[in-house]
């Protein structure tokens, strides 16, 4: 066989491909400096960026293959949420590749790369939503699945100057500046780009309205992270906080699992027509949260990524509990069961958007009722969490000494060894080793930024609550529910029933015989 002629398929990065394919001159900005050589060896980003390697080598690992992937057009294969499911099944199927590549991290990464698979499977679906560059999104969506590029997006504007009108924000907003015969040229920033400096592309699009109803503020289009002029300028690291004043063992999850949030400016930045998906109408630009399809396909990811991550605040929690002996107290026991209510509700709503499919062009999408509901309680569930590790823990999650290196003493270890062991038998060690974990999880920085994550990574608290409402107006549900109400209250008037199987008091009411 001509191998020129049938050449092999593309197929998904390994881990080591793609720690090498961040090494590509992208503009990276943290703590006053620019990045200098692969992303992936800064001591800010290394360890996350080993991380996500490890979801990208489960796909090749033969154990883990079937559960992961499904066959592509180009006779590869790719993570299984890349694609649009046909029915329940191929639904439920894409959830539990999520829920795997999600237990690599243990819940605490939020933007994987099968988080952009939300938007990309659409374009399978719903390639018909971008007037006049269907046949973009159709290759993005073949593009994707070859390689499972590593897509973030942003799609928020800087909340900068908002007591003033909006078209003071000209000069802020991601606009075109021009356009060619080959593409178009942008300028402005946009917010937040979590995880945006370990992925390969930046999707850029509009949650909100478009603020001004100017079109060459409602571009929509994806744009490669090394693209000159694109530059990434980074919040604190985590990761770094961690390597420079702690260690793994006295941040466990800071220290590998820290998605860098940054704020993405495009200075005069090409992009060319096949990366371009929307152009020149506000009006179709505002219609893409909720006429794309992404946004319940977001929900189905997020809700299923936070179930695993109750597996583990459970988990995590009840050894917790066993450590300081606490376990044995009335009240301790039913808030751990409270836990364990708010971990079955998120694995309940991810089965019931996966089974409760609505058609679409051929295919099927999470149904919007649930993943609205989703959306709602995600908001609710993490700071009730913290709450409760909080109050059943007190002061257990700050008794604890100061950094590892405390063990390694041989003046202090005895003092550790004895003054903070755990109950049952745990040593001072293991009881320090969870704690810290819990800590990490909810005390620290880290743990502080996905609790803010929680609360608004899905919307705004106000825009979650409306778009229950909406969809309950739109599919006829509150018209359903609103006459189901008054087939009660048709039933009597001012005179009594108005139906015939039913008495009027009359023969025992002393106040009708007055």
């Amino acid at each position: 066989m001509n191998d020129k002629l049938h050449p092999a398929p593309l197929l998904p990065f390994t881990g080591a491909e793609y720690l090498e394919s961040l090494d590509d001159g992208r503009e990276v900005w943290i703590y006053g400096e620019r990045v200098k050589g692969n992303i992936a060896d800064h001591p800010a980003f290394r360890n996350s960026a080993r991380m996500v390697a490890r979801m990208y080598d489960a796909l090749h690992d033969p154990a883990r293959q079937d559960l992961l992937t499904v066959p592509t057009a180009n006779g590869g294969f790719t993570h299984r949420f890349f694609q649009a499911a046909h029915n329940a099944d191929e639904q439920v199927a894409a959830r539990d590749a999520i829920a795997e590549w999600q237990r690599i991290s243990w819940g605490w990464m939020g933007r994987s790369p099968d988080y952009k698979g939300a938007f990309l499977g659409t374009l399978g679906a719903n390639a018909a939503f971008y007037k006049g560059f269907e046949d973009n999104a159709r290759y993005w969506y073949h593009k994707a699945q070859e390689r499972n590029w590593f897509i973030n997006h942003a799609v928020m504007h800087p909340p900068v100057d908002r007591e003033r009108p909006t078209a003071d924000g000209t000069d802020v907003f991601v606009h075109v500046t021009r356009e060619t015969d080959a593409g178009i040229y942008v300028s402005g920033a946009k917010v937040v780009a979590t995880n945006s400096v370990l992925t390969h592309y930046t999707f850029v699009a509009h949650i909100a309205q478009v603020p001004i109803a100017d079109p060459n503020y409602a571009a929509v289009f994806m744009v490669p992270v090394n693209a000159p002029g694109s530059k990434l300028i980074c919040r604190v690291s985590n990761e770094y906080r961690a390597a420079v004043l702690g260690s793994p063992f006295d941040y466990p999850l800071s220290s590998r699992v820290d998605e860098n949030d940054a704020i993405l400016v495009l200075d005069d930045v090409f992009i060319p027509w096949e990366d371009v998906f929307m152009h020149g109408s506000v009006e179709q630009a505002n219609k893409f949260n909720v006429g794309s399809g992404f946004l319940e396909r977001a929900s189905l990811h997020g809700c299923t990524r936070f179930a695993v991550k109750m597996d583990f605040l459970l988990g995590l929690l009840s050894k917790g509990l066993d450590i300081t002996g606490s376990k044995v107290f009335h009240g301790v026991q039913s808030k751990l069961g409270e836990i364990v209510a708010w971990r079955n509700t998120f694995w309940a709503l991810s089965d019931a958007m996966c089974h409760s499919t609505v058609d679409w062009n051929g295919m099927v999408r999470p149904n919007p009722h649930f993943a609205g509901a989703y959306r709602v309680m995600n908001q609710l569930a993490m700071p009730t969490v913290k709450n409760v590790i909080e109050q059943v823990m007190g002061s257990a999650l700050v008794y604890l000494n100061s950094h590892v290196s405390d063990f390694l003493n041989p003046e202090v270890k005895p003092y550790l060894d004895k003054y903070v062991r755990g109950s049952g038998g745990i040593g001072a060690e293991e009881r320090v080793k969870v704690m810290k974990l819990l800590w990490d999880a909810i005390g620290t920085e880290f743990g502080s930024r996905h609790e803010l994550y929680e609360i608004n990574y899905i919307g705004s608290n106000d825009v979650t609550r409306l778009t229950n409402l909406w969809t309950a107006q739109g599919t006829g549900v509150m018209d359903q529910c609103r006459q189901f109400a008054e087939s009660c209250m048709s039933e009597y008037d001012l005179h009594g029933w108005t139906v015939p199987d039913l008495v009027n008091p009359d023969d025992v009411s002393i106040l009708s015989r007055r």
